[in-house]
């Protein structure tokens, strides 16, 4: 009589070992062939993305140390263009002290006012809230440039012409719409109990605010204060026209006006070092609140 060799124990009393699985049903190591196929192209598309934004910068940060003809920096590589802006005029020092003031004056005023504005907006009802709230979103519509005369005459009247107060002021005019609106849906995204059980426990809508809400909206203002930011440190055309002493430039208008300092010749290696100096601040913030600023824009995303 034949024995089935497969049901047969072996000399141990043990049984067989069970059979391999076929290829490709299992992971190893938690990373299966199919899915690493089908995220090969993911990968391969976002990194080319990543690159095609990247280039210019980096192709910007090598021309600002490389030699260039008609620059500081003519023989071999070195920091001569970045020498160049360090000492042109009043020196790139006090035109970074200018910028940094008016964005840190732009961002403050922008998340005070957003802040306030998008709680009342969330949590209060009042006569006229929403025709209110669209009025405030339509100076979105309205193109920036448009504006910068009427306001350079206003400011004037009231003695802020050529300050960087006034250009402060300006800039967070145009902020607050979309920071007020992402304040709101921000406010909205969180459950009305929370701020009413922080009443029934003694709060007043201030408190509730300050103790609660504050926290739970951090992210949408960690991303308003970062655009906010952007907007300012960036900005060339208000600084144009309001500003008119060479003193309280800020670092983009310097920028421009070291261009064509000579006899109208563009001095691109300057030019360069300029860019260099007004990205890298953004990128830094950028990438320390990455995280926030994503889920300050996803808020609102899942309300309701």
């Amino acid at each position: 009589m034949a024995i089935d060799s497969t049901s047969t124990p072996t000399a141990g009393g043990s049984a067989p070992p069970p059979a391999a699985a076929p290829a490709g049903s299992k992971k190893s190591d938690g990373v299966t062939i199919a899915g690493i196929a089908l995220r090969t192209p993911y990968w391969v598309f976002t990194g080319a993305v990543g690159l095609i934004f990247l280039a210019p910068l980096l192709w910007t940060a090598v021309a600002s140390v490389s030699p260039q003809a008609g620059t500081n920096q003519v023989d071999g590589w070195g920091f001569g263009n970045y020498e160049t802006l360090g000492s042109y005029q009043a020196g790139v020092w006090r035109y970074l002290a200018n910028s940094a003031f008016v964005s840190l004056l732009t961002v403050a005023l922008t998340l005070g006012i957003s802040f306030l504005g998008g709680y009342a907006f969330a949590r209060f009802k009042f006569p006229g809230k929403n025709i209110l709230f669209l009025v405030t979103l339509a100076i979105l519509m309205v193109p920036y440039a448009t504006l910068l005369i009427p306001l350079y005459v206003l400011l004037n009247q009231v003695g802020l012409q050529n300050s960087l107060v006034g250009v402060a002021l300006v800039l967070a005019m145009f902020q607050l719409p979309f920071a007020t609106f992402l304040m709101r849906i921000s406010f909205e995204a969180v459950p009305r109990q929370l701020d009413e059980a922080a009443m029934v426990d003694g709060c007043s809508s201030f408190g509730a605010l300050w103790r609660v809400l504050l926290p739970a909206v951090k992210p949408g203002l960690i991303t308003v204060g970062l655009f906010a930011f952007l907007a300012a440190w960036n900005d060339f055309m208000a600084p144009l026209i309001l500003i008119n002493d060479s003193e309280r430039m800020t670092l983009p208008l310097a920028v421009s006006n070291l261009r064509g300092q000579v006899q109208g010749v563009v001095d691109y290696g300057a030019t360069e070092a300029g860019v260099v100096v007004l990205a890298l601040p953004c990128i830094v913030l950028f990438l320390l609140l990455q995280r926030h600023y994503v889920r300050g824009f996803m808020s609102g995303a899942l309300k309701g």
